[in-house]
């Protein structure tokens, strides 16, 4: 006997991507969070596109994913996704030292984020 299919964390028409260790600060990543929440799809890898900021990219790569899976994991239409959800929170934090002068080290903290992505569909009105 198997164990039971696990329940879906999202509703029937959203879909999900996560990216788990993204290199840079959770509030960085959340500047970039903010601009795409609620944004249709299409519009907001147009923002990420052309946005100055380097964690775009990253963000970029994880709607894209959550896009991918919408259309070919859960048979959403592309064209009517909106970004429901983008919340950032901590993942890990790599601990380095630099050796400074008479003997003595600082602590270096290279912390990472995590991006979790929910499109939805859209009925057209």
């Amino acid at each position: 006997m198997s164990k039971p299919k696990a329940p879906r964390r999202v509703e029937d028409n959203e879909a999900l991507a996560v990216g788990t260790t993204i290199r840079g600060s959770a509030q960085k990543l959340n500047l970039v969070a903010e601009l795409i929440r609620g944004k249709k799809a299409e519009e907001a890898m147009n923002i990420l596109a052309f946005s100055k900021k380097a964690m775009a990219r990253d963000a970029s790569k994880v709607l894209a994913s959550a896009i991918a899976n919408a259309e070919n994991n859960h048979d959403l239409d592309v064209d009517a996704l909106v970004v429901a959800e983008a919340s950032v929170g901590k993942s890990i934090t790599m601990k380095r030292f630099h050796v400074r002068g008479r003997g003595k080290s600082t602590r270096i903290l290279k912390p990472f984020s995590r991006l979790r992505i929910v499109v939805r569909e859209m009925e057209e009105a």
